[in-house]
């Protein structure tokens, strides 16, 4: 019994941004665990296990723009065709937040706002709506939506120095309504037997980002565990929601940050 937990070989899962620097890793970790995957993004990453997995069905790639309704229900149409049920939707998809000098407090445009939040909030809640009638019609299902510690504290501007990689205000606001929006849908989904759970993951640099020293150091330091993640990383939290390991949990906002909101 414990030992089938979170096992994922009954589940069919769409995630978005499957393809992205955490979503591949996810993509990889579902596949291992032995779910039904559909990646929904605009770009496709492969390698020989993707192109196993696709090859015996249990993997596919559906071209799909979170900020257009239509592309989203287009996407659940044909993933619902191709593994004929959904029972796990991972919202990792984000878009929008914008760097440099527009990005900050003082000079973001009305535009820049409302793109970063909506590519943050707005994906979630866009692709959470579509979704529910196909979780419904499966009996139910895991819910995942990837919020974020900047939803829990302010970063510290001090530790950004010249990374470019200041972390603007609308990334924030949205990835904080993401919280929200997880326990407003775990109270009003649970009727349908739908949880809805987020993660919010912590430092995790990709590789560019990561090339700055400095700015490493500085993240480094910020952690109680003395260090940035590694995407796979990420995979034990992501893994335990979409399986039966989660199935007393709703609502929740698990931190995935080596420590760094907990001091």
């Amino acid at each position: 019994m414990y030992t089938d937990l979170f096992s994922l070989q009954q589940k069919s899962v769409v995630i978005t941004g499957g393809s992205g620097y955490l979503g591949s890793a996810l993509t990889e970790a579902l596949l291992a665990f032995g779910a039904d995957v559909t990646v929904a993004d605009l770009n496709f990453r492969t390698h020989s296990t993707l192109e196993a997995a696709m090859e015996e069905g249990r993997l596919r790639n559906i071209v799909c723009d979170v900020s257009d309704t239509a592309s989203i229900q287009n996407m659940l149409r044909e993933h619902s065709a191709a593994s004929g049920r959904l029972n796990v939707l991972v919202n990792c998809a984000t878009y929008g937040a914008g760097y440099g000098k527009g990005a900050e407090l003082e000079f973001m445009t009305d535009e820049v706002w409302h793109k970063g939040v909506d590519g943050t909030a707005g994906t979630t809640f866009r692709c959470i709506r579509e979704a529910i009638p196909y979780l419904r019609e499966s009996g139910g299902g895991s819910i995942i939506n990837f919020a974020s510690m900047y939803g829990i504290v302010s970063p510290d501007p001090s530790i950004y120095g010249d990374s470019g990689a200041n972390n603007p205000p609308n990334y924030g606001t949205g990835k904080a309504g993401v919280v929200q929006l997880t326990r407003y849908c775990a109270a009003h989904l649970a009727k349908y037997r739908i949880r809805c759970n987020s993660v919010s993951p912590g430092p995790f640099p990709n590789a560019v980002i990561g090339q700055n020293d400095a700015f490493l150091e500085q993240l480094q330091a910020k952690t109680m565990l003395g260090r940035v993640g590694k995407p796979e990383e990420m995979t034990g939290a992501v893994i335990m929601l979409a399986s039966d390991a989660s199935s007393y949990m709703t609502g929740s906002n698990l931190m995935v940050d080596g420590g760094w909101t907990a001091w």
